[in-house]
């Protein structure tokens, strides 16, 4: 029998249980920095961001991780960050997106 390639792969579904979660941290940042909650997922942050357009760094999906509690790796996409500024300049809520990038790296350290 022979080993036909379609050009496509069958991934596994990626169901998020929340509640099973850690929402610690999650929740020492919201705490700390209650307008993230404004935040409505735009991408504004992750499309003017110079480290994006050099590394396959992504400010709003490191962003959704913490929300969900889902700390893995985020520390270590957050070193990526140039802490430039520009995703503040843009974000359309005026959320202090370079101290969230900076509370988030205080916060995760320890993972």
């Amino acid at each position: 029998m022979r080993n036909i390639k379609f050009g496509y792969g069958i991934s596994k579904p990626r169901a998020i249980d929340i509640d099973s979660n850690d929402l610690r941290k999650s929740n020492e940042i919201l705490r700390e920095m209650p307008e993230l909650q404004t935040c409505i997922g735009c991408g504004s942050c992750t499309a003017s961001c110079t480290a994006g357009n050099l590394t396959q760094f992504n400010f709003r999906r490191v962003h959704t991780l913490v929300r969900r509690g889902e700390y893995m790796g985020a520390y270590e996409e957050m070193n990526k960050c140039m802490l430039c500024g520009k995703c503040r300049l843009v974000c359309p809520r005026g959320i202090n997106t370079r101290g969230l990038a900076m509370l988030i790296k205080r916060k995760l350290g320890d993972f």
